[in-house]
């Protein structure tokens, strides 16, 4: 292990600890309860037995969803529902997905929903925020902070970008457009990963990557990382900062995972270790 530098080491600990944060607002991946997918046409949602969607703490009939022929949602809640749509009170509205920089929230007591689109699968992301997920949550625990896993890669550019095939946790395929490759020498052997862009106006690369430690110290279909962009033909890569996948956490998310080109032959010891409350 490098040196320890305590300015560094602070650094690492304040960025967990903004992380943890994240994690457990009331809002977070802790609070996911529920992924339900919808079919075409017109579904149902309450608690009771004879809804298309049955959501445990929902009204017995809250309203029903519709996906109709064009591709758009809309939700029509019931009467005295109690719910709210985009926080406000209103008896019906487009639901917007996950795609759109705001999609539209239905809340109803410690529970929201918003809809999500895979591939052209559409479904309900719920959350709850007394979820025992967020409220038992035990803690992650990390590798040592170690120096010597922030690498300072060479950037090779791609024009255009290498389109990065990446499998889900659901099955489906996501291509996301790699920028270039950050080629680095590790433990005598050359080491090449292919950071992506989420979106076109994305200010930070996102590194979705696997190593021998995967699914040993460490969660199995993968870890994530962002990185600034590239400068003067270099780029960071801190692993101390590597860390743990929604679905780490939960049944419920729709992780990318570890594509090929990105599982590393050696021992990434540094970052987030495998959480002891996983599923």
């Amino acid at each position: 292990m490098a040196k320890l530098d305590e300015a560094y080491s602070q650094e690492i600990e304040r960025w967990h600890a903004g992380r943890i944060e994240r994690l457990t607002a009331p809002n977070g991946w802790l609070s996911l309860v529920g992924l339900e997918w919808l079919k075409p046409g017109v579904n149902r949602i309450g608690s009771a037995a004879d809804n298309d969607i049955v959501l445990a703490k929902a009204p017995a009939h809250l309203g029903t969803v519709t996906w109709a022929d064009d591709g758009t949602l809309s939700i029509a809640l019931a009467p005295a529902s109690g719910a709210t749509i985009g926080g406000k009170p209103a008896p019906s509205a487009v639901l917007l997905d996950d795609s759109h920089a705001a999609p539209t929230t239905v809340a109803f007591g410690s529970v929201n929903f918003v809809a999500i689109d895979r591939s052209g699968r559409k479904g309900l992301r719920v959350r709850d925020s007394e979820a025992l997920t967020r409220t038992g949550f035990t803690g992650i625990e990390c590798f040592p902070v170690d120096p010597a896993w922030r690498i300072v890669a060479d950037w090779q550019p791609l024009d255009p970008p290498f389109q990065l095939a990446t499998g889900t946790v659901i099955g489906t395929i996501e291509n996301y457009p790699a920028p270039g490759k950050a080629v680095f020498q590790r433990d005598g052997q050359r080491c090449e990963l292919y950071p992506v862009l989420e979106t076109p106006s994305d200010t930070q690369l996102f590194l979705i990557f696997a190593d021998r430690t995967s699914g040993k110290e460490t969660y199995g279909a993968a870890r994530f990382l962002y990185a600034d962009m590239p400068s003067d033909g270099k780029l960071v890569l801190d692993f101390n900062q590597a860390y743990n996948p929604p679905c780490a956490f939960t049944p419920y998310a729709t992780c990318p995972l570890a594509p090929p080109e990105n599982r590393l032959d050696l021992r990434v010891t540094a970052g987030e270790l495998k959480y002891r409350g996983g599923h």
